[in-house]
């Protein structure tokens, strides 16, 4: 099998390495277009499976080759299916004349993304929820981490402003056009209120809970991130992960947990 890769590189043209380069562009492109949101997740999926069927047909493996190639042949209808939205703006940026000269220092890849994040600036979320807290304004507020919500941030009204907690409590104020839905707070900055949140359908969940604390626990669900509620009828603080709820902590224990996750 070694002896054969070896050939094949050796018996390699000008136009085979033009075919893998324009190949790899385009996945790279395509996975520009996903990146930060959930549908990277399926689409690293597919590449390993795709590879695994590779693996299993190189090695003969005739029975597990043909179940694998089964759901390969049926795999390109459910793929424009799954990504029907990212395939549409793929296309769209495809047809623009600068799809290639607008971002021609990025195809490079061995040149990764090393820059440090900023530090979430956890003192000035803690401030706006605990005055919140006290004058009972209800927020709920998104921290996201390795998925940066961009699906959910294009639900709302981008705003792309370092996290103060000034700015926090005029976004929820009761009055504000912005104060429905959340807000999503990527590397210490808020970039977009009003956003729209898919909600839990946990059953066992307390009757008393309201929107707010199923939409934190619906995008901890299907993300890494971390929300933060505010109740509007009692002042509580709750925190979600992973779609587990803690009700009712004190600001210390929230400040604590930030620290523990940010730093």
């Amino acid at each position: 099998m070694i002896l054969l890769f070896l050939n094949d590189l050796v018996n390699l043209k000008l136009i085979d390495v033009i075919d893998i380069l324009l190949v790899a562009l385009l996945l790279y492109q395509f996975y520009n277009l996903i990146k930060g949101t959930g549908a990277i997740n399926i689409f690293l999926g597919i590449i390993a499976f795709y590879i695994v069927w590779k693996v299993v047909r190189a090695l003969h493996m005739e029975l597990l080759s043909e179940i694998l190639g089964g759901f390969i042949s049926v795999g390109f209808i459910a793929v424009i299916v799954v990504f029907q939205p990212e395939i549409r703006r793929f296309l769209f940026h495809l047809g623009t004349p600068n799809f290639i000269s607008n971002k021609p220092r990025r195809f490079l890849f061995w040149k990764f993304n090393l820059h440090n994040p900023a530090r979430l600036d956890i003192r000035e979320i803690i401030e706006a929820c605990v005055h919140m807290s006290e004058v009972r304004t209800g927020a709920l507020i998104i921290l996201a981490r390795n998925n940066q919500l961009k699906q959910f941030i294009m639900t709302g009204e981008e705003i792309d402003a370092r996290v103060k907690a000034r700015l926090l409590e005029n976004i929820f104020f009761k009055n504000s056009p912005l104060h429905d839905g959340a807000v999503i707070i990527f590397e210490n900055r808020i970039r977009a209120a009003k956003c729209i949140l898919p909600v839990s359908e946990q059953q066992e969940l307390p009757a008393e809970l309201g929107l707010r604390h199923r939409a934190a626990l619906g995008i901890t669900e299907q993300s890494d991130a971390i929300a933060i509620v505010v109740s509007e009828q009692s002042g509580s603080i709750s925190l979600a992960m992973n779609g587990i709820l803690r009700k009712d902590i004190s600001d210390i224990d929230l400040a604590e947990f930030l620290h523990g996750e940010f730093e």
